[in-house]
């Protein structure tokens, strides 16, 4: 395996874990603010519970800013010359902590049973909640396990501009792969060495066939793009069920009829209209009529 030195260092990323001491409190009436903010910009609803979370992951926002109160905060956000701001905003607020090979079930069930029938024909999956980008990644290794380097594309798109930077970059902590196959990290990763000992980047063949894109769930793609498989996993666990619904019924127009919708194994599509079917738990088809 090649071992390229030096490569770029990746940026860490925040996640709810990662506690900032409270500088500046966070009121019921200002938390009620971000929560409504958050909701109609991305569909997700934050619980009370979350409060803390909130506060936390924007505590060090306040202070680049030198604002003294959430409240001056939220004001600064809703200036209408503040889109950039109120993209951060966004990409604070939003859970991105993954990591490779996350549910195996669906990735073998995918080679395994789905990828078959692909042999000798183009392929589109689209990984529609990427985070950083370790879902895409997993999803070209398997697509490369199965399908070889034949006419098969992944895009992957998230609501957080920064996340989409990071998949962009294609560089991890080796520690995030651990759950990998080991023949794949030689087959598909490049391991860094000396003073990036501890990383590896993805092989260069597989992000050439991966777009990223930042994209809101809650408006479907205007390009008519259709596509054989979908991954949205642990996302609706975040919306109510209107946005629930919405999310879905932009999805499923945009599966190829006989296609596929993966979710992950804590969620579920009961409350929802759909004509999706159930292969098995987590795995829906598109009708072919």
């Amino acid at each position: 395996m090649w071992k390229p030195d030096p490569l770029v260092k990746p940026q860490p990323i925040q996640t709810e874990s990662e506690p900032l001491v409270e500088a500046v409190p966070l009121s019921e009436e200002d938390f009620e603010r971000f929560r409504r903010f958050i909701h109609d910009r991305a569909g997700i609803s934050l619980t009370p519970h979350k409060r803390q979370m909130v506060s936390s992951r924007l505590q060090r926002r306040l202070r680049h800013l030198g604002l003294r109160s959430f409240h001056a905060y939220l004001e600064y956000v809703s200036e209408p010359s503040q889109d950039r701001e109120r993209q951060h905003l966004i990409d604070l607020l939003t859970t991105n902590e993954t990591y490779f090979y996350r549910e195996p079930a669906h990735f073998e069930f995918l080679l395994k049973d789905i990828l078959p029938a692909y042999r000798g024909s183009p392929m589109r999956v689209w990984s529609a909640a990427c985070s950083s980008g370790e879902e895409v990644y997993t999803l070209a290794m398997v697509l490369a396990e199965g399908l070889g380097m034949g006419d098969w594309r992944i895009l992957g798109s998230d609501i957080s501009s920064r996340m989409v930077e990071a998949a962009r970059q294609g560089l991890y902590p080796l520690e995030r792969a651990k759950r990998l196959p080991t023949d794949w990290l030689g087959k598909y990763c490049l391991k860094g060495v000396r003073s990036q000992a501890g990383n590896l980047l993805i092989d260069p063949r597989l992000k050439a066939r991966v777009q990223l894109e930042q994209r809101n769930l809650k408006r479907p793609p205007a390009d008519g793009a259709l596509f054989d498989v979908v991954f949205l996993r642990n996302v609706l666990i975040y919306f109510d069920i209107p946005t629930k619904q919405q999310v879905i019924d932009g999805l499923t127009r945009a599966i190829q009829p006989g296609g596929y919708l993966f979710i992950s194994h804590v969620e579920s599509l009961h409350s929802l209209k759909t004509k999706l079917e159930m292969v098995r738990p987590s795995v829906f088809r598109k009708p072919l009529d």
